[in-house]
């Protein structure tokens, strides 16, 4: 599988995708913050999902005349139909997505296509946001911005969730070509931007985040996930949900899952200045691999001296160097020759 790079010098057309139901009382103020942007958007695309509010006609009234953007009428099928359609509408060479009830900051789209420019080998940006509403902050990792590489290894064997919320999610087409359609639609009905999320690891994508609150995210009484008790059954569900996803990705993809840990100490090191959390989670990943405990240290090793000339001081070193020598440790005092952990990636098992 070869990155998809796009063809720097060359104009790049984008698309923003805004999924819509019910969210009559929102919706414009969504859509009007998407014609806004100090960078125009090629084309809007907005799904509306069946809404029974009346909104539609009122977009109708609001937007028929306005060239730059295509209303999509479909009967209620969920948050996944809607990127589903709205991508097959699509022309643009970046998608950009967008909740029905939350707002873009007008120099949003400006600042996303200049990390793409300026990194023709980024296929996924996603960008820190602003929550308003009943809630009222800016949520960011304070890393500041960065590259985050590539996370196919540690999304299939640690289900790691590298991203935000739809609204702050951007893609080359190339990458999400690789994506939708996805068909299992009950089973995203909502919080579909796991589909984008996970997906876009697994199928290869390299991400970076934007360290920038350029989208607030609206928080109210009518959110459809935000802030919602769920119960086990839901919790049971979502997991059954993740796992078809995984195992039909898995299957496009055409991974050998037994050899994939094999790349932990590769992608590591695609990754800019990685925190002690990302260095513990692939040293147990490469651990865990068929192969003689000698080689899996030397991976270890690897991954440690990447880490320190990334810029790790020494306390940032001392945890994932001691998980790193009890493991291997082990596995020496039993005298293993091939792998005491036989543990390596399994495929998604069809139920």
């Amino acid at each position: 599988m070869v990155p998809y790079c796009a063809t720097p010098g060359l104009s790049v057309r984008t698309s923003c995708l805004i999924n819509h139901y019910n969210y009559g009382e929102y919706v414009f103020e969504a859509c009007d913050s998407a014609l806004a942007q100090t960078h125009p958007f090629d084309e809007i695309v907005l799904v509306d999902d069946g809404s029974a509010d009346g909104s539609l006609e009122r977009l109708r009234r609001r937007y028929g005349g306005q060239e730059r953007v295509r209303l999509l009428a479909k009967a209620n099928e969920g948050q996944l139909s809607c990127f589903n359609a709205g991508f097959a509408a699509s022309t643009g060479d970046v998608v950009f997505f967008l909740d029905s009830d939350d707002v873009y900051e007008p120099d949003y789209v400006a600042a996303v296509l200049d990390v793409y420019a300026r990194r023709p080998d980024v296929d996924f940006v996603f960008a820190a946001r602003r929550t308003f509403g009943r809630v009222e902050g800016v949520e960011s990792s304070g890393t500041g911005d960065r590259d985050l590489g590539y996370s196919v290894v540690s999304t299939l064997a640690r289900r790691k969730w590298i991203g935000a919320c739809t609204s702050c999610l951007s893609m080359r087409r190339r990458l999400l070509e690789r994506i939708l359609p996805i068909p299992y639609l009950e089973d995203w009905r909502v919080r579909a931007d796991d589909c984008l999320v996970f997906g876009a690891s697994v199928v290869g994508g390299r991400k970076y985040y934007l360290d920038r609150a350029l989208v607030r995210y609206r928080v109210h009484d009518r959110n459809a996930y935000y802030g919602r008790d769920h119960d086990a059954v839901h919790d049971y569900r979502r997991k059954l949900a993740i796992h078809r996803l995984f195992v039909l990705l898995e299957t496009r993809m055409g991974y050998d899952m037994g050899r994939l840990s094999d790349f932990a100490h590769s992608e590591f090191r695609t990754i800019e200045r990685p925190t002690a959390s990302e260095l513990r989670d692939y040293v147990r990943i490469a651990l865990r691999r068929r192969a003689p405990w000698s080689r899996r240290a030397g991976s270890v090793g690897s991954m440690l001296g990447y880490y320190l000339r990334a810029g790790a001081g020494p306390r940032r070193l001392a945890a994932p160097v001691r998980l790193a020598r009890r493991i291997v440790g082990s596995d020496a005092r039993r005298g293993s020759g091939a792998t005491s952990e036989p543990r390596p990636l399994q495929p998604s098992k069809r139920s």
